[in-house]
């Protein structure tokens, strides 16, 4: 059985750690990524199956490579964490991805453009980046904690109008803790095409659970690994987590 799949005949079974692992992205983020630090991240999520390793630009094609035929796919993000490159930019690197083979990407949308009140500008900087990606999905990043309630509306649905398929709470924990109140809160308001990530200081197993069964599709987490320890009881407690921010 795929972990991965969808029973539709059934809800799916959050107990159950192949089931999780399959809803979970494993997330390698910074600017000091080793090759050493990559390869250990590929091979975990070969291990435990996580639906997607999550990994910058510059590693796409060579995670590709490595998981070509495993079932987990290759993820990226574009302009994190700020969100301030050109919209031209974010077009442009949108495409180079899916050249590289990325089979889903997380964009940082610019809000400094929705805080202005420029909607048209906001749409077209995600607009732009899902033409460009075709038909590889875009995940939003909505960073509902920097946003009043109906700017936190108008992103929703500015992003669902600009065609992405995921909505995503926050970009990581420096900006918000993902909560099932977060997942919810998405829910009501996305038509139900519409699929949801939870992202930002998720570390426990505790976390993870919850959201799932408040609504997300997908959970995003740099301490996959050590989530999945702790699932299975072999968590270190002696061991921290790489970058916990995310």
């Amino acid at each position: 059985m795929n972990p991965n799949a969808k029973d539709h005949g059934s809800p799916p079974d959050f107990t159950d750690a192949a089931v999780v692992a399959g809803r979970m992205q494993s997330t390698l983020i910074s600017n000091t990524v080793t090759e050493a630090q990559w390869r250990r991240h590929i091979s975990e999520c070969i291990e435990y199956r996580f639906h997607a390793a999550m990994i910058p630009g510059s590693w796409v094609r060579k995670t590709v490579e490595e998981l070509r035929g495993t079932g987990v796919r290759v993820a990226s993000f574009i302009d994190l964490p700020l969100g301030t490159m050109t919209s031209t930019g974010k077009a442009r690197e949108a495409g180079v991805l899916v050249q590289d083979g990325v089979q889903e990407i997380d964009l940082m949308p610019n809000v400094g453009f929705l805080l202005s009140g420029m909607e048209r500008e906001y749409f077209n900087d995600v607009r732009g980046v899902v033409q460009a990606a075709a038909r590889v999905p875009i995940k939003i990043m909505l960073e509902l904690p920097l946003l009043s309630m109906q700017q936190r509306e108008r992103a929703i649905a500015l992003g669902i109008e600009a065609g992405v398929e995921y909505l995503k709470n926050a970009s990581s924990g420096a900006v918000g803790i993902a909560t099932p109140s977060d997942m919810i809160f998405l829910r009501r308001l996305a038509p139900p095409n519409i699929k949801l990530k939870a992202s930002g200081g998720i570390k426990t197993a505790g976390q993870v659970r919850s959201l799932l069964e408040a609504g997300a599709d997908l959970v995003g987490t740099s301490a996959a690994t050590q989530i999945m320890r702790e699932w299975l009881g072999k968590a270190d407690v002696l061991g921290g987590f790489s970058n916990p921010a995310y």
